[in-house]
């Protein structure tokens, strides 16, 4: 039973860190790159590092405790670089391709201004 767990979180982190790793290669902008190593693969190493915790605490003389470690600072880590990579291509003003936010007027988020051209979900400019 606890080989069946231990293969199960090899094969789950082993997909994670791959469609992280193929989201690095494929996605079109820093910014959705950016997603890659930091939502899927750190999933993925750390389903990686649960089931070397369970497979060397039970084989070993004890509970094994660096690969806990190891985990605690991947989860500390990625989002603070993630955040710090985000935070400096918008001081350098990288481009993205996603469309930019449409702006609000006054107070009152929920109304959108009237000189503001509005898109379909086709990317169609709607008129008023």
């Amino acid at each position: 039973m606890l080989e069946i767990a231990v293969s199960a979180l090899i094969v789950i982190g082993a997909a994670f860190t791959f469609i992280g790793s193929l989201g690095l290669a494929r996605l079109g902008d820093f910014y959705t790159r950016l997603h890659g190593p930091t939502k899927a693969t750190t999933l993925g190493v750390g389903a990686l590092l649960i089931a070397s915790v369970i497979y060397f605490s039970t084989r070993g003389e004890g509970p094994s405790l660096h690969e806990v470690l190891v985990t605690v600072f991947l989860f500390i880590t990625a989002p603070v670089s993630a955040h710090l990579l985000a935070k400096a291509a918008l001081h350098l003003r990288v481009r993205s391709i996603a469309p930019p936010p449409l702006a609000v007027e006054g107070a009152d988020a929920g109304q959108l201004r009237a000189d503001v051209p509005r898109t379909n979900s086709a990317g169609r400019t709607e008129s008023s």
